[in-house]
């Protein structure tokens, strides 16, 4: 079993690690684990990914935010736009990390790693870097009709000599029939077998429907589902606005925007008693995901009572947008993280509905899957992956074949395979 200590003994020694598998296999508690761990040696660590909701989930900022990249696609965009240089500030912040965390790699595309590797080489940075991500889930974002190029295509992904860690078990369901047939969907395999599996998911739905979590492809119809649900309750409806604590004057209401709608912040969150609700957030008491019913509301606690009874006394907390900045401490310049501004709410979404792509990082219980909005690469394993178990899955009929839904790029497939084939050698 490989433990967080033998990446970092790894990662002090400078050598890069590649931490990867598929969905659930605890990449992001072995990466939490290893951030903590060295912070708490007071070692500088940058949190990084290429989408602001991937930040957040790590509680950090993006690429092009960290990097100054401005809006930038690609080395040829930097120049074009004045940008390539490094400036003397941003310089000095990435040479003084010890880490550079980049999570959802299989989000960052080939020319965003050569940017990466450029500005790290102008900051000399002479730390180690820990790539975090699975290539058979959610692709690079493509501007119009380009093709897509993964990280590990790019010239730099090789030059950084990643040390690959793979992480195999499954620690969100214990299904192993289960665990065969996401595997199978994962490498965009459906034979016969996962064929009669998945058609055996299909089932009837009572009509209550406040009892599932139906997982859309699109934003619209999530937020029209929960909306159409909510008003079916027969309760008093409570509207709680988030609270914005500005710490930095000079910040911008759309940053602030942008930055709700990453971190699954409901501007105004709209609850009522007897509400189904999913928690955003982990704590010793209820994990991201987890589903709850509202059945008590007061003017600053919301009581959600759990599956297993268990009553949860929810106060709103906060959620902050840290950057780095250099300050003088004890007479000593140093670079600190500090927050920019924070969000006071509960750590609540409705759950009658979310959509496949805010359910990053979640495990959901009665689930119902909206076959016919999936439309990107790997999307149908990552919204099968949500699934705590088989038994409270549900998928509805497809209009297409199920290995039409299961499709993954060719390219991706052939990485993940030359490296599996590296780990058995080894």
């Amino acid at each position: 079993m490989i433990e967080s200590d033998d990446i970092i003994g790894r990662l002090s020694a400078k050598q890069n690690v590649f931490l990867t598998g598929g969905a659930g296999t605890g990449k992001t508690t072995m990466t939490r684990a290893i951030i903590t761990h060295l912070e708490s040696e007071g070692k500088k660590v940058a949190k990084l990914a290429s989408t602001g909701m991937a930040a957040t989930l790590i509680g950090g900022q993006t690429l092009h935010s960290f990097l100054d990249l401005g809006i930038a696609d690609s080395l040829e965009d930097l120049k074009r736009r004045g940008k390539l240089e490094v400036k003397k500030k941003v310089k000095k912040l990435i040479n003084s990390m010890e880490l550079i965390v980049i999570d959802e790699i299989s989000m960052v595309s080939a020319a965003l790693m050569d940017m990466i590797r450029m500005r790290l080489l102008q900051a000399e940075f002479d730390g180690a870097l820990l790539c975090v991500g699975d290539f058979l889930q959610l692709p690079p974002v493509v501007r119009g009709y380009g093709s897509v190029h993964f990280a590990f295509e790019a010239e730099s992904w090789a030059r950084f000599e990643f040390e690959t860690v793979l992480l195999s078990k499954n620690y969100r369901t214990s299904d192993l029939e289960f665990i065969e047939v996401l595997d199978a969907v994962r490498f965009g395999r459906v034979g016969d077998k996962e064929h009669l599996f998945l058609h055996d998911l299909i089932k009837p739905i009572g009509e209550d429907l406040s009892q599932y979590t139906f997982l859309y492809g699109k934003n619209a119809s999530a937020q029209q589902h929960n909306i159409a649900q909510l008003d079916f309750i027969d309760s008093d409806e409570s509207t709680f606005e988030t609270q914005i604590i500005r710490h930095d004057a000079k910040v911008s209401d759309q940053v602030i925007e942008r930055f709700m709608n990453d971190a699954r912040v409901e501007k105004v969150l709209r609850l009522k008693v007897g509400a189904p609700v999913l928690f955003t957030r982990n704590a010793w008491n209820f994990f991201n995901g987890e589903r709850g019913r509202i059945i008590k509301i007061e003017e600053k606690i919301v009581y959600v009572e759990k599956a297993d009874a268990q009553v949860v006394k929810l106060e709103s907390v906060g959620i902050s947008k840290e950057i780095w900045k250099e300050k003088t401490l004890k007479d000593k310049k140093e670079m600190v993280e500090e927050a920019q501004f924070t969000l006071y709410q509960y750590p609540l979404v409705l759950a009658f509905a979310i959509t496949i792509h805010k359910s990053q990082g979640m495990s959901i219980e009665d689930l119902i899957i909206e076959s016919d909005e999936i439309f990107a690469p790997s999307q149908f394993y990552v919204a099968l992956s949500r699934a705590v178990s088989v038994h409270r899955l549900i998928l509805r009929q497809p209009s297409r074949d199920w290995r039409y839904l299961a499709f993954v790029h060719e390219k991706a497939i052939a990485f993940v395979y030359d490296g599996l084939k590296e780990q058995d050698r080894k």
